[in-house]
């Protein structure tokens, strides 16, 4: 059992800031990596950002140079520092974690974002 717990959604207005947090436990011995995924109403889940164990780092070309990822892999958390927000970054934001070794990823339940005025 793997158990994700994120934080930190909410509703913000345009160029303003939201710091999402994810947090991991359960039986598992590390992780491979972390993620952001978001899905607006409509819209197919897409990749957000992505960091590694190895410290490889992805972000979607609509973030990059907006949206910071990290990770703690000894605390098996992570979080994401989202700045500039746009309109149209509203969504439903998604933990996913791959276990290491397995990769085996688990979900989160998603917490909502929402830029408005």
């Amino acid at each position: 059992q793997v158990q994700l717990v994120e934080s930190g959604g909410g509703l913000v207005q345009p160029g303003g800031s939201l710091r999402l947090s994810c947090a991991a436990s359960g039986d598992f011995f590390s992780l491979n990596n972390m993620g952001w995924y978001r899905q607006a109403p409509g819209k197919q889940r897409e990749l957000v950002a992505q960091i590694f164990s190895s410290g490889t780092i992805n972000y979607a070309s609509s973030v990059s140079g907006r949206f910071t990822i990290s990770m703690d892999g000894a605390k098996n958390t992570a979080s994401l520092q989202m700045n500039s927000l746009k309109p149209e970054d509203t969504a439903v934001y998604y933990c996913r974690v791959v276990l290491a070794g397995t990769g085996e990823p688990h979900w989160g339940k998603g917490t909502l974002v929402t830029v408005s005025s």
